[in-house]
């Protein structure tokens, strides 16, 4: 049984179809992403994982529990962490987890509320008025808040936008240790070298749409290789390089990524360019990650054969 199963989710919203038959299984135990542009539709279907939104068709089961038919179950298993900083300024820290608890009917969860927060540096901050905390912080509360009932699947929607390098190398240490002891963890993120590091295995969402759907290594395997950077300090690409180029769009004047079989084909370029008079301000090879991945994907013209 997965620990979550959408079934061809379709949401409109007035002339906007914000997705359009998504279909996806993300298995226990899994450290999953949810990759794709603003507007691709992930923070819809979250929203109808949540309960917050529901499908006008299609269904989404959490541990076996509908979202809707089976409400009370799924939430409970379920924890998630929102894109935007909500926060209720009456209450500390501590108050404000006890209260959430007290949300699932848990009692005496003092002893679980200090481990969460020792381990997402809240300890200090535990009697501070939410008012009175950083962005930063708050952040780290609400993460705490989507941890306090132990659930066994956590959802984190943008957790680490706009935050400092130490709280998301906090973060991550406390989430990787609970994926390792059993926890299912779906991730959005634009950080894609969080994705690339963190998540076993990939979806990639494009207007509502999935377009690609594979482990880390495959999708890395498929799209990735060889490639190399060229800044021309005078002179064109020659015509019969151009179908190497790596999304030319996202290239600066006189700048081309070009991909690679290996790295003997790099001389092989080079002299093509020496001969039609290019002349070079800086070459670079590099070896492709989730990033050029996503570029390729984002920009190709159907959904990926095979990945989706």
């Amino acid at each position: 049984m997965p620990a979550i199963d959408i079934r061809n989710v379709k949401k409109r919203y007035k002339d906007l179809q914000a997705l359009k038959g998504v279909s996806l299984a993300i298995e226990e135990g899994e450290f999953f992403g949810l990759l794709g542009p603003n507007g691709a539709g992930k923070t819809t279907l979250i929203s109808i994982l949540a309960g917050l939104a529901r499908a006008d068709e299609g269904s989404i089961a959490v541990r076996g529990h509908d979202v809707v038919a089976d409400f009370r179950e799924a939430r409970r298993a379920l924890g998630v962490v929102p894109q935007e900083l909500v926060f209720d300024p009456f209450f500390s820290v501590r108050e404000t987890l006890r209260i959430q608890s007290g949300y699932f009917g848990l009692r005496n969860n003092d002893a679980w509320i200090d481990e969460v927060m020792a381990n997402l540096d809240l300890t200090d901050k535990a009697d501070a008025n939410m008012r009175a905390l950083s962005g930063g912080m708050k952040r780290r509360v609400l993460v705490a808040q989507a941890l306090v009932h132990r659930p066994p699947v956590i959802v984190l929607d943008e957790p680490t936008a706009g935050v400092d390098v130490e709280l998301r190398q906090t973060l991550w240490k406390f989430i990787s240790r609970l994926n390792r002891e059993g926890h299912t963890i779906v991730l959005t993120t634009h950080y894609l070298e969080e994705a690339e590091s963190l998540c076993d295995r990939i979806a990639m969402l494009r207007r509502g749409e999935v377009v690609a759907l594979d482990r880390t290594a495959a999708l890395l395997q498929r799209f990735a290789g060889i490639q190399l950077f060229v800044r021309f300090a005078q002179g064109m690409l020659p015509a019969e390089l151009r179908p190497l180029e790596v999304d030319p769009t996202q290239m600066q004047p006189h700048q081309h990524l070009l991909r690679l079989a290996s790295y003997d084909d790099v001389e092989r370029i080079l002299s093509q360019c020496r001969a039609a008079g290019c002349t070079f301000e800086e070459i670079e090879v590099r070896k492709a990650d989730l990033e050029d991945v996503f570029v390729q994907v984002m920009n190709g013209p159907e959904v990926i054969e095979g990945l989706a």
